[in-house]
């Protein structure tokens, strides 16, 4: 059955939220990890599922993620197997950009309607999660499903973040509400209590059920439900309509799961990996994520101090102190630097002796942590320019600011990619 399933990934958000992070590029391809990009973590769940065919929808800001997606995802010449993508285009027969997630798989469903495809597996390009999708096709098959949502347990602070699912005692969904914001309209779909009981799930910390932007489709449903409606997302009307005339189940999921959508949640994602436990487990070895090798030296570490910190390739560091941060690819951090609970996203390059002559000869920073620099909770993008004894403190970040060199958002100062923050700087 896996081998008769396509993926098709939702890649083609503009990613607001997550600003400035997706100011030059798309929400999916937005560095995570030190060496990967969110969009590695379907791909990599549809490779280690053995699903072989996938589209990748693709829109906003869409040239870096183009670029990641041809240069690390190719198949055998002789392999089904492929990793297409399909930008918005105007056509003759529709000259508007993809309205939403369901438009966009309906504009480009003469694609995915091939005689060897019987189910559609539709997926978010920018969570953070490990599953199986064998299983849930397997779910999927054994409940006779028109169509399966992927689901997991949710606490009450974070219902108003989801779709939000009433299911029976055999995982039939009933119902469906799209991010409730008040009491009232969300009590009718707090979980019964035999329900929670049979399913080991604790009440008292997540009473509810939240979709996760996982669909699964019967070929033929899919084409029915997109061809004779003209509901332009999947969550707020595809599934409440599906759910009314077709057999819709929950495929309940009991895994770390994250929609790393916003500064703040990204923020804490990336700093719950580089804790001793982390939720999310990139060092599993039957389960590895994928991304774009690098021909890479191992990382140059002399003389430093670094507790809970992942330092990744070709990494520099002189004699500074690194404490829960994140060391990107090519990050260079000179001596006597302090970095604490940050993300250093690396470079995209090394510079070589006469690049620094060139930025000396400018009164431009070179493409690194500077010397004696401070820096507290705080993402640096790729290739940002810190001077020698910029401080980035924590504290006075109690509202949101922006500059044309740094942003702060939720408490977070973010650098965007290739921005100068002159040296001597002090921000906090």
């Amino acid at each position: 059955m896996i081998h008769n399933t396509v993926a098709i990934i939702m890649a083609g958000g503009a990613g607001s939220r997550l600003y400035p992070l997706t100011k030059t590029r798309a929400k999916p391809a937005v560095p995570i990890a030190g060496k990967f990009r969110l969009i590695d973590i379907p791909i990599s769940n549809c490779l280690n599922s053995d699903i072989r065919k996938m589209f990748i929808l693709t829109q906003f800001n869409s040239e870096s993620l183009n670029r990641h997606l041809s240069r690390t995802y190719f198949f055998a010449p002789f392999s089904e197997g492929f990793v297409q993508i399909l930008a918005a285009q105007q056509t003759i027969a529709n000259a508007e950009w993809y309205q939403g997630t369901a438009d966009s798989v309906r504009k480009n469903l003469q694609y995915f309607m091939g005689k060897s495809i019987d189910y559609h597996l539709i997926l978010a390009g920018d969570h953070l999660y490990s599953m199986d999708y064998q299983n849930l096709l397997e779910f999927h098959v054994f409940s006779q499903a028109d169509v399966t949502v992927g689901v997991l347990p949710v606490s009450r602070e974070k219902t108003s973040a989801f779709g939000i699912l009433k299911m029976d005692r055999e995982n039939r969904i009933t119902d469906f509400i799209e991010k409730p914001k008040d009491d009232q309209a969300l009590e009718p779909f707090r979980l019964p209590d035999e329900f929670a009981k049979e399913r080991k799930m604790n009440l008292a910390e997540t009473p509810f059920i939240g979709s996760m932007g996982i669909y699964l489709f019967n070929r033929n449903v899919l084409s029915e439900l997109l061809t004779e409606t003209d509901h332009a997302d999947f969550g707020k009307g595809i599934i409440p309509h599906a759910i009314r005339s077709k057999r819709v189940y929950g495929y309940l999921f009991r895994g770390y799961w994250e929609d790393v959508g916003t500064i703040g949640s990204f923020y804490r994602a990336m700093m719950d990996l580089v804790s001793p436990l982390p939720k999310f487990n990139f060092y599993e070895a039957d389960r590895p994520i994928y991304t774009r090798p690098r021909y890479l030296p191992g990382a140059k570490i002399t003389g430093c101090q670094v507790c809970r910190s992942i330092i990744n390739e070709g990494a520099v560091l002189e004699e500074c102190r690194i404490e829960d941060t994140m060391i990107g690819l090519r990050t260079r951090v000179k001596t006597g630097a302090k970095i604490s609970r940050s993300i250093i996203m690396g470079r995209d390059y090394y510079e070589a002796e006469e690049d620094h002559e060139t930025n000396r000869r400018l009164g431009r920073p070179d493409a690194a942590i500077g010397r004696d620099c401070v820096i507290e909770k705080a993402i640096i993008d790729k290739n940002a320019r810190i001077g020698d004894g910029v401080q980035i403190l924590d504290r006075n970040r109690e509202r949101d600011v922006e500059t044309d060199n740094w942003v702060l958002r939720e408490g977070i100062v973010i650098v965007p990619k290739d921005a100068v923050i002159p040296p001597g700087t002090v921000i906090g």
